[in-house]
């Protein structure tokens, strides 16, 4: 017969909770601090911090975009055609049509909600695992952006895009580019609504138990719908970014963002909250990213570097995901269960 385990003092259940919440924030300092001490005359400068904060914004906005169909158990692999079709859109209505930026972005945002409210109806009214569903609406998100560039690109012309429109990545605020600020305002907007909001309770009900959800009453389809829809309006902001940041429409570059941001997303729900996808946690895993990525490019890596430390993150990022899930259902098993907020309509 197998002995029994002691149970852990609670200093030890105290350490391994901040190891586990913070671990990859002192990853990061401790990545940062190892390159700084490589590349002391390039790395720990106030150019290069602004450079990273800069070229990973949209990466940074994607992950956490996708961080609301994770919540609910689901994934949404159209957001690299998604961002694609949005930043060609923004670029054609902009250049070719003539439209007035503000107004342009504004269509551009309800594309992209309009398109994760299809995402969710397929997924959660026909029924199509995610994976499949995702993929196959990405593919006709792909055929229109073709469709639209004619596979050409969209270059301004001789006066380029409006001053204005490249301000909105550009621009610096209290010496921060302007990009991170909107990482940061993103990530405290999704925060407020998955942690102090019962929106954020019942996705993650649906994530953890989908049977469980509707058998408290909560209306599982529908938050699907809308985890999504978030989630394509997300994509179409991080579209506008980046037309603002290349100022070229380019029907092939969505998909090299695609990998990036489920790396964050997925790293992040091991940080912070570990078991569950979270802003601030995302935030963090693709801090860590950045300053991996950056330390290893002005070390003088080779372009395959780049892909090959996405993927193993990835793989890596999975399975820590799984583990941290995996130790949060057993903590749930061995704590008094805490009363799920009653659902919207039901009587009190």
């Amino acid at each position: 017969m197998t002995p029994l385990r002691p149970p852990r003092s609670p200093l030890g259940r105290r350490f391994g909770h901040l190891v586990g919440a913070y671990g990859l924030v002192a990853l990061t300092v401790l990545l940062f601090l190892a390159f700084s001490l490589a590349l002391p005359d390039t790395f720990p400068t106030l150019d290069n911090v602004s450079a990273v904060l800069s070229n990973h914004s949209v990466p940074a906005v994607l992950a956490l975009g996708v961080t609301l169909p994770i919540a609910t158990g689901k994934f949404d692999l159209s957001i690299g055609y998604g961002l694609g079709l949005a930043h060609v859109v923004t670029m054609q209505l902009i250049v070719a049509e003539g439209w007035l930026w503000p107004v342009t972005c504004l269509v551009v945002l309800l594309g992209g909600a309009v398109a994760g409210t299809v995402n969710g109806l397929v997924v959660a009214y026909a029924r199509i695992d995610s994976f499949i569903a995702t993929l196959g609406t990405g593919s006709v998100m792909y055929a229109f952006t073709g469709w639209i560039t004619d596979g050409a690109r969209i270059v301004p012309g001789p006066h380029g895009l409006p001053a204005a429109f490249t301000d909105l990545y550009d621009s610096r605020f209290l010496g921060l580019p302007v990009p991170a600020l909107y990482v940061l305002a993103l990530t405290a907007v999704l925060w407020v609504l998955l942690e102090r909001l019962p929106l954020g309770r019942y996705l993650y009900v649906i994530g953890s138990n989908p049977r469980a959800a509707e058998l408290v009453g909560i209306p599982t389809r529908r938050y699907v719908v809308r985890a999504f829809t978030g989630s394509g309006l997300v994509v179409g902001i991080a579209g506008v970014l980046l037309a603002a940041q290349q100022q070229i429409g380019n029907p092939s570059v969505g998909m090299d963002y695609l990998l990036p941001a489920f790396v964050g997303a997925l790293l992040g729900s091991t940080a912070i909250r570990p078991g569950r996808a979270n802003a601030p946690g995302t935030l963090v895993a693709v801090t860590v990213l950045a300053v991996g990525l950056a330390g290893i490019g002005q070390l003088g890596a080779q372009f395959w570097v780049t892909p090959l430390f996405n993927g193993s993150t990835l793989l890596i990022a999975v399975g820590l995901a799984g583990y941290a899930a995996r130790r949060q259902l057993q903590r749930r098993r061995a704590q008094p269960s805490r009363p799920v907020p009653e659902p919207p309509g039901t009587a009190s």
